[in-house]
């Protein structure tokens, strides 16, 4: 796997007690060039080589703030959070299913929560080397790609949160110019996110975390600047928004 950073810098996961997240977490630990790894969590997690755990609420600013300033200024950040169904939450069939319930929820956590991360993180990035800012997105929340429809409320929080990348990169462009701010679709992964509605995907679609972790890692490694504020696929595929 391609090296995502230079020798001694740092990585910062956050939603790291996911199964993607964990899988990062992991996955970032056996890379030498990775000197710390800031793993952030609702709760605090298990202690591994490297790891510095910290804990953050993604719907309250002042941890998001307070974790940022405990982070310093990382090399590689993953936001790795998000909402597909709750009790709040659940895949619309039809337009007769939609809530204001469902809708504040799915922008909470999909849209909001990795802005907000973006908004104190973001300043704190190297202005003199290349450094990575990564959300997950998904291919649903492409307008372009969508050819199904439903799942109103999750579309439309990721379809916000691809326009977020975009606004982020061009601002970032000016003052942190070898900086990437990227959105990333991982892919159908075995969690517990994906669980309800991995009946109709074929067996060689549905990823491990461990496997879709090291595509993404492998993806990153290979952007450059210009391709900030844009959206990619697991297997390094542009989707267009």
């Amino acid at each position: 796997m391609h090296s995502p950073s230079s020798p001694g810098l740092n990585a910062c996961i956050f939603g790291a007690s996911g199964g993607i997240g964990a899988a990062l977490v992991r996955r970032l630990q056996a890379e030498p060039d990775i000197a710390c790894i800031h793993a952030g969590a609702r709760l605090n997690i298990d202690v591994g080589p490297k790891v510095r755990p910290f804990t953050f609420d993604l719907n309250d600013e002042a941890s998001i703030a307070e974790a940022a300033g405990s982070i310093g200024a990382p090399d590689l950040t993953i936001v790795s959070t998000g909402v597909l169904h709750s009790a709040e939450v659940q895949p619309e069939k039809s337009l007769k299913m939609q809530t204001p319930e469902g809708y504040t929820a799915a922008f909470a956590v999909n849209t909001i929560g990795p802005a907000l991360i973006g908004k104190h993180l973001l300043p704190r990035l190297p202005k003199d080397r290349r450094s990575v800012f990564a959300v997950l997105s998904a291919r649903v929340g492409s307008i372009s790609d969508n050819r199904l429809g439903g799942w109103h409320a999750y579309r439309a929080s990721k379809a916000a949160l691809d326009m977020v990348v975009r606004n982020f990169a061009i601002e970032m462009a000016r003052t942190h110019p070898q900086a990437i701010i990227i959105a990333l679709h991982p892919g159908t992964v075995d969690t517990a996110l994906s669980q309800p509605f991995q009946r109709r995907v074929a067996e060689n679609k549905l990823f491990t975390p461990d496997y879709a972790a090291g595509r993404m890692l492998d993806v990153l490694a290979g952007l450059t600047p210009e391709e900030s504020g844009q959206l990619f696929a697991w297997d390094g595929e542009r989707i267009p928004f």
